[in-house]
């Protein structure tokens, strides 16, 4: 008989644990026992520790680099830590199948599941995989995929295409619940501007400069990233800020008219699933491996959103890109109806409870 006990591991950002925050649910229901592991600091632990009943063990991780950093002379140390309480947990806990949402915290995971015959299943989000999946692709039974595209940078006999896993609770927004938190009269289109769970300085900057010409046309609701709340605007008629939002999300996204945000793949495919007009702001290969930048021109082909690039990102060029959207949004929204209503969700589950057989 299957037993049905799962590891789940992810972490480092909101978008490497959302997809676990989705599944948990339904593994309950299905009679799963879970067990987290992730990092000691990661904003996984906060996530994760709301959630009755799922177990949380830290494991020892490093971020791998792909600059010079003295720290990337110590870091492996605490990779091959983490390897080891990883593999020791696993051993210990015996689950029928590990998944990972990937992450740098996954990496010991996999590689520990692996060293005890577990089988694993990764998701990875976006078109090209990261380094982290990388490292642990090698390791893991099945790889499952977000964008079909991805299929060209994987191990085909392990590929499996399941699309984005979208949280559940985001469809159940209330627009009105969403205009009593803000304190908006709803006489003006609602802006929701957000640069992924970490914040953005680069948009907090830009929209915070282009305050007065927007706020004359919309009403603003600003998730800016912990410690990034401008006090100076706190009280601004049709402006509010938040550092990060979590049971309120889904009735802000439901309030929402138009979204600006980053690229990073879980985000922009909850976007799409929600069938909000957006405009992309993926973050610059200077900052990143240009994955996101990759996700916002397949979504810009697809006529899922607009795209405005960072070294683009002026006073005069975020709010004209704004009112684009705007005057644009029913033949945006005419696009995404058009993306389909498979549901990813059991189609993951479906090959984690075959993976784990």
């Amino acid at each position: 008989m299957l037993r049905k006990k799962i590891v789940l591991t992810g972490g480092g950002t909101a978008g490497h644990v959302m997809v676990n925050v989705a599944l948990i649910p339904k593994l309950k229901e299905l009679g799963w026992e879970i067990v987290y592991i992730g990092s000691h600091q990661g904003i996984e632990r906060e996530i994760i520790g709301r959630i009755d009943g799922v177990p949380y063990y830290p494991v020892s991780t490093g971020k791998l680099r792909r600059y010079f950093d003295w720290k990337n002379f110590k870091d492996p140390f605490h990779v091959l830590k983490g390897i080891w309480q990883a593999y020791r947990l696993i051993q210990k806990e015996k689950p029928a199948v590990v998944f990972s949402k990937g992450g740098f915290v996954s990496v010991p995971v996999i590689l520990g599941a692996w060293l005890n015959g577990v089988p694993s299943v990764i998701h990875e989000s976006d078109l090209t995989p990261g380094l982290a999946n990388k490292i642990a692709m090698p390791f893991a039974t099945k790889i499952c995929l977000t964008f079909p595209e991805t299929k060209n940078h994987v191990q085909a006999d392990k590929a499996v295409y399941v699309g984005a896993v979208i949280r559940e609770e985001l469809k159940h927004g209330s627009a009105e619940r969403g205009r009593r938190l803000c304190r908006f009269a709803g006489k003006k289109p609602v802006l929701l501007a957000m640069g992924g769970s970490l914040g953005s300085k680069t948009i907090n900057d830009a929209l915070r400069a282009c305050l007065p010409a927007l706020l004359s046309e919309f009403d603003i609701v600003h998730i800016c990233g912990k410690g990034n709340v401008d006090s100076s605007l706190i009280g601004q008629q049709g402006y509010r800020q938040f550092e990060y939002v979590n049971e309120e999300l889904p009735d802000l996204l439901a309030l929402a008219d138009l979204v600006v945000s980053r690229a990073g793949a879980n985000a922009i495919f909850e976007l799409l699933a929600l069938r909000k007009p957006m405009l992309l702001i993926p973050l610059s290969k200077a900052a990143s491996r240009g994955d996101q930048i990759l996700n916002a021109r397949s979504f810009e082909k697809a006529g899922y959103a607009a795209v405005l690039m960072e070294e683009d990102l002026t006073d005069e060029s975020l709010p004209a890109a704004i009112r684009r959207l705007y005057e644009n949004r029913d033949r945006y929204r005419q696009n995404m109806e058009r993306s389909g209503n498979n549901d990813p969700l059991q189609t993951l589950l479906s090959v984690i409870e075959d993976t784990a057989r």
